[in-house]
Formats: C-alpha cells, sequence, structure tokens
C-alpha cells in the first residue's frame, strides 16, 4: 500500500488565492510517487472563500475542505487540519500562497531520510518593511531569551511533520496554541530550511499589528514562565532601590534641611505604581491562560465538511 502525503492550508479570506495555490499544489502532488489528499481549513471566512472551496472539492476528489462554525485563529484552524489528516506525513503551509508549494519534493526527501520534522525558515528579501525584519528580530530575540525552547529566525509555519508527530500533536489540548514554538518543544529529529516567502497573490496580509503582538504574547507566555521570575526580579530591585531613599532622609533631617517636593514624591508614585501594574499585567496574563484552559472549551468547531471519514450529521467539537 502507497504512502500518503496530507497537505493542511489554513484560509482565512483567502478566495482569491485558493484556486490558484489549489492549482500550484496539485501540479507538484501529481508528481510524486505517493498518494495525497489537500485539506483547505476555512476559517469562519466572509468572503467567497468556502464558495470556491466547494467547487474545487466537486472537480477534485484529492481536494477537501473543513469548515469551522467561526473564525477560531490561524493557530486553532491549523490544529483543526492535524487532527483530521490522515497522511504518513503531513504538510502544512499559509493560503496566500507565499509559501511555495514547489518545495514539497524537497520535504519529502528530508523526510525520507529518516528525519520526522521538516520546518522552514523564512529568508526577508529587500523589498520587505523595516518594520517587518526588525520587528521579526525582536520577536524571536525575546522569545529565546525567556524560553528554553529556542526558535531560529523566521521559523514558520510552512513545514512536514511524522505521522507520529502529528498523533502527539493531535492529542496535546492546550488554549492559546503556538504551533511552532509546541513542534520545536516536541523534540524528534528535524531538519531546517531556509527559504524566500514570494509575495501575496492577491488580498492583504490578516496579521494586524494587534494580531502580532497578541501571537507573540501567546508564544512567550506558553513557553515559560520566566516573565514571572522577571516580575519578582523587578520588585526585589526596586525595593532594595528605595532603601537608599533612606539615608538621605535621615541626614536631611539631621542638618535641618526641609525634605519638599511633591513633584518628585508624585514622579515616584506614579513610577513605582506603573512597576506594581506591569508585574500584575504580567500575573494576570498566566492566571488567564489558566482560567481558559480550566474551561476546557474546544479549540475549534467543525460546521460541515466533505471528508467522508467524519459524520456529517454532527458538529464537530474537537478538544
Amino acid at each position: 500500500m502507497r504512502k500518503k502525503v496530507s497537505v493542511v492550508i489554513p484560509s482565512f479570506n483567502e478566495e482569491g488565492n485558493i484556486e490558484a495555490l489549489a492549482a500550484r499544489l496539485v501540479k507538484v502532488l501529481t508528481t510524486i510517487k505517493y498518494d495525497y489528499e489537500v485539506i483547505f481549513v476555512d476559517d469562519g471566512s466572509s468572503d467567497g472563500t468556502l464558495e470556491r472551496l466547494k467547487g474545487l472539492a466537486g472537480l477534485d476528489n484529492h481536494l477537501y475542505y473543513l469548515e469551522l462554525s467561526r473564525n477560531f485563529g490561524h493557530q486553532n484552524a491549523l490544529k483543526a487540519g492535524y487532527d483530521y489528516a490522515d497522511g504518513d506525513c503531513v504538510i502544512s503551509m499559509d493560503g496566500d500562497m507565499q509559501h511555495p508549494p514547489e518545495m514539497i519534493p524537497q520535504f519529502l526527501e528530508k523526510w525520507e531520510e529518516g528525519y520526522d520534522v521538516v520546518y522552514t525558515c523564512r529568508e526577508y528579501q529587500d523589498e520587505t518593511t523595516y518594520f517587518k525584519t526588525k520587528s521579526s528580530d525582536l520577536f524571536y530575540g525575546v522569545l529565546n531569551s525567556l524560553s528554553d525552547t529556542k526558535l531560529e529566525r523566521g521559523t514558520a509555519d510552512f513545514r512536514l511533520i511524522d505521522r507520529k508527530v502529528a498523533n502527539v500533536v493531535s492529542s496535546l489540548n492546550e488554549n492559546g496554541l503556538f504551533i511552532r514554538g509546541l513542534i520545536k518543544w516536541l523534540g524528534f529529529k528535524q531538519y531546517g530550511i531556509h527559504y524566500q516567502a514570494e509575495a501575496r497573490f492577491s488580498g492583504q496580509s490578516k496579521y494586524t499589528l494587534k494580531k502580532m503582538f497578541r501571537f507573540a504574547s501567546q508564544g512567550i507566555t506558553a513557553f515559560s514562565v520566566r516573565p514571572l521570575y522577571l516580575a519578582t526580579g523587578l520588585g526585589i530591585f526596586f525595593s532594595l532601590l528605595s532603601l537608599l531613599y533612606i539615608p538621605y532622609i535621615l541626614i536631611s533631617y539631621y542638618y535641618g534641611h526641609v525634605i519638599s517636593g511633591w513633584a518628585s514624591i508624585l514622579a515616584t508614585i506614579v513610577f513605582f505604581g506603573g512597576v506594581q501594574l506591569m508585574v500584575l499585567g504580567i500575573i494576570g496574563t498566566y492566571l488567564g491562560k489558566l482560567f481558559m484552559q480550566a474551561k476546557q472549551r474546544p479549540n475549534y468547531i467543525i460546521r460541515s465538511t466533505n471528508l467522508q471519514r467524519i459524520n456529517h450529521d454532527l458538529v464537530k467539537l474537537r478538544y
């Protein structure tokens, strides 16, 4: 029996890219020696993405779709694809055509050599904005300094994982997923490939500054408690620093100097108040993650699909 390759593609409002991406994918996948399936995960799109996917699925019996009941976010949509892909290996890529499908044979070659994970690291082109490159460098620098799980600069969700790795990922139930860090944390035999991302074929990036900040926060807090240690260190440092003010008060009192200065007092109160709020915010972030995890809500809900191995009569919850 021939081995099978599953390709998982989370898609959110990508109606302008779906057909072109599917055509390129099929062109590549028909040249490999394995059976294949392509699973598009519609992450609550508000445009014609789902209609395009249904149309493609009707033309090619290798193409499938999972329609989520609403937008659950890229990482949860990606996990949905991992959960329901049944290939001997699973390849994940974005639906904006910035991940070149022509790299798939290279992934498979390394997989055949015995690697369980073949991941990619994006190299930014000259026309990439200064803000994009520097913010990416800052993210990976902060993440690696605060976490025991180290990620290479530009690590992307464009990767191949073996079936045994996919089984582990599917078995995990985490709120606030950061899958690229999770894959690295799992270990196994991994190999990295550097690539240059292509320009978007159509549409605009869905990652706003707010979403990127939230994603960075999830990545840092998902794999490290060092921010809590940092908060403790800040508290100790400023407590010791405040002790230096005591000799100044005693000396001023001894020599009869009036300790005035409402401005300095208010500045001190505001400064330490800000530090306290920052520390409380760090603690609150971790408590919030515990609160959401304790609810045991599913990462996603499947509204409809054409996958034969899923009971179509039921709305599917996946924990």
